[in-house]
C-alpha cells in the first residue's frame, strides 16, 4: 500500500483537532460549515474529483442536509480523492468498478494506529458517502455508469454496548468534577444532563438556554439526529445544576454577542463535539471503574437502568429519539437484572430454599386458564401501550406548540 494512501484514517484525530482549533475561533453561524481548509486532488481542474465534490456538497445543502451530514460526506469523499492521487486518478470518468473494488478491499485491510483493523462501522461510514457521491454524478449526467452500483457494503454485526454503568458507578463519575472551580461546575451540570436525559453529544452541544423548561421539567431537542425535534424529561437534580451553572459560571465566560448556547468552553464558545467527548471521557477514566466511554456511555446507562426498573421500551425509544424500535431493543439484551431473576426462579441449580418451596406448589392446569387472558392492569391506570401512546401524543403536541410559539 502506498504510504500516502488512506492517510486520513491514520491521522484523522490529529487532523480534526488542528482544523477544529482554526474553526473554533469563528462566530457560531460559520462554525461547523467549513471544517476542511486544504484542497485535495487537483482543485484547479473544473472536471476533477474535487470540483465535483464541491458541487455535490452544494446539492446536498439544497436538500436540507445538516452541517454534520455535509461534514461527513466531505470527509470521506476527501479520503477517496486522496487515495486516487498516487494512482493518477483525477476525474470521475477514470473511476470504474475495479477501482471501487480495490478501494473497498484496502479499506477492509487497513489498520488503525493501534494495530486494529477498521471496524465494519468505520468501513460503512467511509463507503456510504462515496456511493452517494457517484450516484449523484450518474444522475447529473457526468457519468454514464455508476461504478458503485454493484458495491456490497460490509454487514454490521449486532453488538451489545461494551460498557454500561450501574447506578452507583454513575454517581461516582458525576462526583469527579471539582465543583469548586468554574469549569468543574459546568462539567458537573453537563454530566447531570447526560445522565438524566441520554442526549447525544451533538444534541448536548447544541442546547440553547430556551430549550430548558424548568417549569415543566423538560428539555427540547431541536433538530436532533435525522433533523427530528423531541421533548425529553429531565430530573429536578439536573435542572438545579443547570440553574447553578447559569448563575455562577456562564455569565463570566460568555462572549458577545451571546447566541444563547447553554454550555460554553472556557473562552465562551460552543463546544466542538470531539472536545466534548474528550472532556466527558476524562471523568469516566478518573473514576477508576475499569470502564471506558464518553457521552454515549450515559445514553447506554440511562436506557439500561430505566429498562431494568420497569420502563416500557417504547418510552425509552421516545426518550432516545430512535426512529426504529430495533435500535432500542438492543438494551433488552443488556438489561440483565430481570433475566437473572427469572433464571434464579426457574433454573433448578439457581433456586434458593424459598424458591424450592414455591416450586413444590401444584401447578394450575393450562386448560383451566381462560383462552383470552388479558394482562393485569391496576384499576384506574393505563396499560403500557396506552401510556406510551399518550406520551408520544404529548411529544407531538409539545413540538407543535414550540413551532407556533
Amino acid at each position: 500500500m502506498h504510504p500516502d494512501e488512506m492517510k486520513h484514517f491514520a491521522s484523522d484525530t490529529r487532523t480534526r483537532k488542528t482544523e477544529a482549533k482554526a474553526t473554533d475561533r469563528l462566530p457560531r453561524p460559520l462554525n461547523r460549515q467549513r471544517r476542511f481548509l486544504t484542497p485535495v486532488g487537483n482543485p484547479s481542474d473544473p472536471e476533477g474529483l474535487f470540483a465535483y465534490m464541491r458541487r455535490h456538497l452544494e446539492y446536498l445543502e439544497t436538500k436540507g442536509h445538516t452541517n454534520a451530514g455535509l461534514y461527513n460526506s466531505e470527509r470521506y469523499v476527501r479520503v477517496f480523492i486522496r487515495w486516487c492521487a498516487p494512482r493518477a486518478l483525477t476525474r470521475p470518468t477514470q473511476i470504474g468498478e475495479h477501482e471501487i473494488e480495490q478501494y473497498q478491499f484496502q479499506l477492509s485491510h487497513r489498520r488503525k494506529d493501534n494495530g486494529e483493523l477498521l471496524s465494519v462501522f468505520s468501513q460503512r461510514s467511509a463507503l456510504v458517502p462515496l456511493r452517494g457521491y457517484f450516484r449523484w454524478l450518474t444522475r447529473s449526467g457526468c457519468l454514464d455508469h455508476d461504478p458503485t452500483c454493484n458495491m456490497e457494503l460490509p454487514r454490521p454485526k449486532q453488538t451489545l454496548p461494551k460498557y454500561v454503568l450501574t447506578a452507583h458507578e454513575a454517581e461516582v463519575v458525576l462526583r469527579q468534577p471539582d465543583i469548586g472551580k468554574q469549569l468543574g461546575l459546568r462539567d458537573r451540570a453537563m454530566l447531570e444532563v447526560l445522565y438524566s436525559t441520554g442526549l447525544r453529544r451533538m444534541e448536548l452541544a447544541n442546547l440553547r438556554l430556551s430549550d430548558v423548561d424548568r417549569r415543566r421539567g423538560l428539555v427540547f431537542v431541536n433538530q436532533g439526529k435525522w433533523q427530528k425535534d423531541r421533548w425529553v424529561p429531565i430530573s429536578r437534580r439536573a435542572l438545579d445544576w443547570i440553574h447553578r451553572y447559569q448563575l455562577e459560571v456562564r455569565p463570566s465566560i460568555v462572549t458577545r454577542p451571546d447566541d444563547e448556547t447553554l454550555f460554553l468552553t472556557h473562552n465562551g464558545l460552543p463546544f466542538n463535539e470531539s472536545w466534548l467527548s474528550t472532556t466527558i471521557s476524562r471523568y469516566v477514566r478518573d473514576a477508576n471503574l475499569g470502564k471506558q466511554g464518553s457521552c454515549h456511555l450515559f445514553r447506554h446507562t440511562l436506557a439500561t437502568l430505566m429498562l431494568e426498573n420497569g420502563a416500557d421500551i417504547r418510552f425509552i425509544q421516545a426518550m432516545l429519539g430512535h426512529a426504529d424500535l430495533k435500535s432500542t431493543q438492543i438494551y433488552a439484551h443488556v438489561a440483565i437484572k430481570q433475566l437473572k431473576k427469572v433464571h434464579r426462579r426457574t433454573h433448578p441449580g439457581g433456586r434458593t430454599p424459598a424458591d424450592e418451596e414455591q416450586a413444590s406448589l401444584p401447578l394450575q392446569r393450562c386448560d383451566s386458564l381462560p383462552t383470552q387472558a388479558k394482562p393485569f392492569t391496576p384499576a384506574g391506570s393505563d396499560s403500557a401501550a396506552e401510556a406510551a401512546a399518550r406520551y408520544l401524543l404529548l411529544q407531538h403536541r409539545l413540538t407543535e406548540d414550540s413551532r407556533w410559539h
